[in-house]
């Protein structure tokens, strides 16, 4: 079974599932390695770790691309991308889907804020028209190799036009043939509980953002709430920046690792991550030697002959 066809799953089962952000190869290994149904390329992560800036729609579609290659590459659970705005208008977000569906995408996200956008818990942002939007949805559907790669609709206009105008969008955006909706910024439990509610027959994602505008919930209350998706997006990226901070703390006012068991993996949890067995394996197995030996014994097959 395909990746796409398991995410299609995911989301249709009975229970919802924590999706963690990965904004690298390595936090997308970790991702797999405790268990997760599936990992989001996190585009604020993705612009935080890779270009050192803040969510304000600096990242290209090219680089986004690079990055979910690379996790597609070492991981075997579905993978989530944060598309952003589509990287333009209709035509550009063709564009979009097939590159990153190429890339090892089994969903998608597109959004309707104005490019360049912002990360959906900062003020000031901008959002496009409904039927703009509708227009984004169905090019990429369109544009799909896969017709079971998902489309995630996200709508930004609850922080801009209110409560009212983000359901008649993302009522819009599920007509228009969206898998899966995303109000992005609910800022009361109430309203959470009413988006699921005059929005059913449609799996719906919560994002979590610590220090945002949305309550934090648990899994269990999500589900209570109607979500079938809990988007925790950047956790494991602030938890790695205090974790750098942690550790350069220490060196900085030591001058010695004596101190710094506490703070960091060991050798051994390090290598087993990046798979050093499996390379040693490898060589062994496509050493030269072996090459040789392997061709002396065809030779002597030859020559019995």
């Amino acid at each position: 079974m395909s990746k796409i066809d398991v995410f299609q799953q995911l989301i249709k089962q009975d229970k919802p599932f924590i999706l963690p952000g990965a904004y690298d190869a390595m936090t997308a290994r970790l991702i797999e390695e405790f268990g997760f149904s599936a990992i989001y390329a996190t585009g604020a992560g993705i612009s935080n770790a890779q270009l050192g800036w803040a969510d304000v729609g600096l990242t290209t579609v090219s680089e986004i691309a690079d990055i979910v290659s690379r996790i597609s590459d070492v991981t075997t659970i579905p993978i989530v991308v944060d598309g952003d705005t589509g990287f333009g208008n209709a035509i550009n977000v063709m564009r979009t889907i097939k590159q990153l569906e190429r890339a090892g995408a089994s969903a998608i996200q597109l959004e309707d804020q104005i490019s360049p956008k912002k990360c959906g818990h900062f003020n000031g942002k901008q959002v496009i028209s409904k039927e703009e939007m509708i227009g984004k949805i169905k090019a990429a559907l369109d544009a799909r190799t896969d017709p079971n790669l998902a489309i995630i609709a996200r709508t930004d206009a609850l922080a801009v036009y209110g409560i009212e105008e983000a359901l008649d969008r993302a009522n819009a955006y599920k007509e228009a043939g969206a898998d899966v909706l995303f109000v992005e910024a609910p800022t009361t439990i109430e309203e959470l509980s009413t988006i699921t509610k005059e929005i059913s027959n449609v799996p719906h994602i919560i994002n979590l953002v610590e220090g945002g505008k949305t309550p934090l919930v648990s899994l269990e209350e999500a589900e209570r709430l109607g979500f079938q998706i809990v988007l925790c997006a950047n956790t494991i990226l602030r938890s790695a920046i205090k974790g750098i901070r942690d550790s350069l703390t220490i060196l900085s006012r030591d001058e010695s690792h004596a101190n710094i068991g506490d703070y960091i993996c060991t050798w051994e949890e390090r290598q087993e991550l990046f798979k050093l067995k499996q390379i040693n394996e490898w060589e062994q197995k496509y050493a030269v030697n072996n090459f040789e030996t392997y061709g002396r014994e065809k030779d002597g097959e030859r020559s019995r002959l």
